[in-house]
């Protein structure tokens, strides 16, 4: 037996990139297995690592499907076509998976039991099994156990960490321990949502009023958030936002070309800012200008032309110094504002191939890790009276810029529902005619953040429907939305941020398809690009 290889952890390229001596010897493996086990039927192009342990009574392997290293199949296993067994993967006993069936490493799939009456050591009793059935295009994330007795419908998904002990229906995804429902992948027939339809008309108005929207906030190189204000960085980056999320194009008045020659002209090379301030840290219009600068320059295929000081010439000392100095206890959104537009720029600083400080990342992501509050699961304090608005809005700013903007998880998801929800029942800031667009994704966003742990995932589709039905009430014609919904002229701001909100309300009640679109800048749900 040679020593592993990259193969045997990651097999899926293996016959297309393989030596013609590795795959001469997995052929060699695999005749010797059928030799010696002539029940067991071996598709085309199989892989099955020789540092697996591959002992069933019984076994069909599919065409194109792989077991990795560190695997143990026993029992009797039907492995259907283009199924993966990932490494350390246990599939022990009566399991049968179906075709495009993906595991992740470290998951147990196990169909058997043992029996556990008491009187008997549990090692004397008899096993007892029902079988695990899993259906075609299921997708299984790491470490999750599928207990006996299991059926997995086609095209679910078993999310990272899940104990599923119970049947899951076709289309459905799963998490958490027990696993519970979280929502629809493909949702079952003759469910359809009516807030679709409501959702589609609401789109396609956008998308049809976007060129007044535009035109009615459009200058001489550049953009306006509303007639009568200023021209300004942040309304040319709402703009290229609004283009790219709803047409697909750069605003109109320029080229691609042009607007990255525009938007890259207002960095300063002495420091990579947008103003004329020394530091992103004590800037608040400085740190805006990492974002929205950075997102439209990002959509719009282009990149900062230099380098962003306060990461580049930055240390691990000076890092925490100023994650130490920011006013957590008394304006945690201040605090988070700055912290976002730091993991903003070191975003971009990686994007640039600058060389980023040994440890920079690694000293802010622990930074944050360690002081993350597991009561509320937040960085600062409520203010006075409990009004966590500048909290709730602290952890929202911090958050967007690092955990979730690197695809991190968050610290402790469930105290973050816990003061979320609480705060959404604060009528001092949530009154239909007090909602502004900060305050709303403030709330909506943490939800979405932390949507995988199943935790009272009710009382967040009840908050998300009313909240979307408000938010849905808000286009004016040929203006957009107001950044408070109900009072405020409508501008480029407030449309950029409730359409961003709405998507990620109707996500979070699995309809957001239903739009047409998927926000792609700031507030894109996804990792940033690297």
């Amino acid at each position: 037996m040679t020593s592993p290889s990259s193969h045997d952890f990651s097999p899926w390229t293996f016959w297309d990139e393989a030596s013609p001596e590795d795959r001469d010897r997995q052929r060699a493996h695999l005749a010797a297995l059928s030799r010696e086990h002539p029940d067991w039927d071996l598709g085309d192009r199989v892989f099955v690592s020789e540092h697996a342990g591959v002992d069933p009574d019984q076994v069909a392997i599919g065409d194109r499907s792989y077991v990795a290293l560190g695997a143990y199949v026993t029992g009797t296993v039907r492995i259907g076509a283009d199924c993966s067994i990932n490494p350390y993967t246990v599939v022990r006993g009566d399991v049968q998976l179906g075709d495009a069936v993906r595991v992740g490493a470290h998951t147990s799939i196990i169909g058997f039991n043992h029996s556990f009456e008491p009187g008997t050591p549990v090692f004397r009793q008899p096993l007892t099994s029902r079988g695990v059935r899993i259906g075609d295009d299921v997708w299984i994330g790491s470490h999750v156990v599928v207990l006996d007795g299991v059926s997995v419908g086609d095209h679910a998904v078993l999310a990272a960490g899940a104990v599923v002990t119970k049947d899951v229906p076709s289309g459905a995804i799963v998490g958490g321990n027990p696993a519970r429902h979280l929502r629809w992948r493909v949702a079952p027939p003759g469910s359809r949502d009516p807030r679709r339809d409501e959702l589609a008309r609401f789109a396609d108005r956008a998308r049809d009023d976007l060129a007044s929207v535009l035109s009615r906030t459009a200058v001489e190189g550049g953009f306006r958030d509303r007639p009568g204000a200023a021209p300004s960085l942040r309304g040319l980056g709402d703009a290229v936002e609004l283009a790219d999320l709803l047409l697909g194009t750069p605003p109109s008045g320029a080229g691609r070309a042009e607007w990255i020659a525009v938007l890259s002209s207002a960095q300063r090379p002495a420091t990579g800012l947008t103003t004329d301030a020394a530091s992103l840290w004590d800037d608040p219009d400085a740190a805006y200008g990492v974002l929205s600068a950075g997102y439209a320059l990002d959509l719009l295929g282009g990149r900062f032309p230099h380098a962003l000081i306060d990461v580049v010439d930055a240390d691990v000392p000076g890092l925490v110094a100023h994650l130490e100095a920011l006013p957590w206890a008394t304006d945690p959104w201040r605090a988070g504002h700055h912290v976002d537009a730091f993991g903003t720029a070191l975003l971009w600083s990686g994007r640039r191939t600058d060389a980023i400080p040994p440890g920079l990342t690694e000293a802010l992501f622990g930074w944050l890790a360690l002081r993350a509050d597991p009561r509320t699961g937040m960085w600062g304090e409520p203010g006075p009276g409990g009004d966590s608005r500048l909290l709730v809005n602290g952890f929202y700013r911090a958050a967007r810029g690092t955990v979730a903007q690197f695809g991190l998880d968050v610290a402790h998801p469930l105290a973050v529902i816990d003061t979320v929800l609480r705060h959404a029942r604060d009528d001092r800031w949530m009154q239909p005619g007090r909602r502004d667009a900060c305050t709303v994704l403030d709330i909506v966003q943490p939800l979405w953040l932390t949507r995988s742990s199943g935790y009272r995932t009710d009382e967040i589709r009840v908050l998300a429907a009313d909240l979307l039905r408000h938010a849905l009430s808000g286009w004016r014609a040929g203006a957009g939305m107001a950044f408070r919904l109900d009072s405020d002229d409508p501008g480029l701001q407030g449309t950029e941020m409730w359409l961003a909100i709405v998507w990620y309300l109707a996500d979070l009640l699995e309809c957001s398809d239903a739009l047409g679109y998927r926000p792609r800048g700031v507030h894109r749900p996804e990792p940033g690009p690297r």
